[in-house]
């Protein structure tokens, strides 16, 4: 499905909120779309791990790190199971590791940045629940459009 953030914008309006917080495109595909799936998690990366490992369905997965840069969300392995699992892509407020090999993936990563060190792996955080950054909450189903010149979220009442 080939699509612009700007026209989509242009043609919807109010209809979908912008992303305001500027993230990379580290992954092979910087236009993606699909309906959301949520984590909240602060350097602990269990839960992503957990939900790209399992079937993703064409879904985007958001995950709310809180910003922090002290360990990757999300790395090769964990990307790659992601596309095995026909998820579209992963959006991070926190960072990535294995960059280069995360970008030659059939996969649409925006992350904050990199960061070589490991999370940890309890699993602690929350599923499908309401997340919000960048001046936009995403919630679990709304749909989530990306490309080159930002993230679009379908708006949804709380």
């Amino acid at each position: 499905m080939e699509f612009s953030t700007a026209d989509l914008y242009d043609q919807h309006g109010d209809l979908l909120a912008s992303v305001t917080l500027q993230l990379q495109d580290l992954g092979g595909h910087t236009s993606f779309t699909g309906p959301i799936r949520t984590v909240r998690c602060l350097e602990d990366n269990g839960l992503v791990k957990s939900l790209l490992n399992s079937p993703g369905g064409g879904a985007v997965l958001v995950v709310d790190g809180a910003g922090s840069f002290n360990s990757a969300l999300m790395g090769d392995m964990i990307a790659g199971a992601a596309v095995a699992n026909g998820w579209a892509g992963v959006v991070i407020n926190g960072p990535i590791r294995d960059r280069a090999a995360v970008a030659k993936l059939p996969l649409g990563v925006k992350a904050l940045g990199s960061n070589p060190r490991k999370s940890a792996k309890e699993s602690a955080g929350e599923v499908d629940v309401p997340v919000e950054f960048g001046g936009v909450t995403f919630h679990p189903g709304a749909v989530l459009y990306a490309d080159e010149d930002g993230i679009l979220v379908e708006r949804r009442d709380a």
